[in-house]
């Protein structure tokens, strides 16, 4: 009987995997708890627990005043090339706030540095996706430009705005999807930075909350409720800040006139 040599190769004839193929797919979660147990093998886990960085935060901050605008500038281009390769940035934007803390009251400078990266960072995937890659980053923007065009192109500005403003919206996607609709950098440029300021300003709030309290010598690092119960009581006027921006959209639909509407991922 011969044998076609041309048949494809079905399901049933495909080669079995191997132990070897088995590990290959199980290679990053063994990578994962490899450097996980030399973490602990090192003891570096116990530098960050709560005590560990109150003995450590001093030498930190004197760094920091030394090298400020070092620190500044760094902290800014990092927080940049996150937002340029849309990796999720939202633990950084609270670290910014620990790291440079509070001046005259509020995350000043770790809330600038971020608006600053964020801005550059969501500039360059505004203008790559001017360019021939744009077909490539559509694919994310993808599912919600159908719905996003048609209220974008009744108030474009304005829809800019609120885009930035409506944390539901994935941040990647707020960042490219103007360009593909269409949008002039010249309106970009100022609603993203303005837009972003809010959640940007909350989010570092946390951080220098948890900072200063960290650097409080009167407050007990062992009672977590202690801990907490302070970090709110810190925080609640950046978070009601926020719920006040974030009704803004919601007056000006009421009073003024029809809100583009921004589509929530699922």
């Amino acid at each position: 009987m011969s044998v076609n040599m041309n048949t494809p190769m079905t399901d049933d004839t495909k080669k079995p995997k191997t132990l070897g193929d088995h590990l290959k797919s199980f290679a990053p979660f063994i990578v994962l708890l490899a450097g996980l147990g030399f973490a602990l093998s090192q003891g570096w886990h116990e530098l960050l627990t709560l005590e560990s960085i109150r003995a450590n935060i001093g030498a930190v901050d004197a760094q920091i005043a030394a090298n400020f605008l070092l620190v500044f500038l760094g902290f800014t281009l990092i927080y940049a090339a996150c937002t340029a390769f849309m990796v999720p940035a939202s633990f950084l934007t609270i670290a910014g706030g620990a790291i440079f803390g509070l001046t005259f009251g509020i995350p000043l400078y770790g809330a600038l540095a971020t608006v600053f990266g964020a801005t550059l960072g969501a500039s360059v995937l505004f203008l790559v996706a001017k360019t021939s890659l744009g077909e490539t980053l559509r694919g994310i923007a993808g599912p919600f430009l159908a719905k996003m065009e048609k209220e974008y192109n009744e108030a474009p500005v304005l829809y800019l705005v609120i885009l930035r403003l409506v944390p539901a919206v994935p941040f990647a996607v707020a960042n490219i999807a103007p360009s593909l609709l269409g949008a002039k950098f010249r309106n970009y440029l100022p609603t993203t930075f303005f837009g972003i300021m809010p959640g940007t300003l909350a989010y570092s709030w946390i951080g220098a909350s948890a900072a200063e309290i960290i650097r409080d010598p009167s407050v007990s690092l062992d009672s977590a409720d202690a801990f907490i119960g302070g970090l709110i009581a810190k925080v609640a006027p950046a978070f009601v800040a926020l719920f006040v921006v974030s009704l803004i959209p919601v007056a000006y639909k009421k009073f003024f006139k029809k809100t583009p509407s921004v589509p929530v991922a699922d």
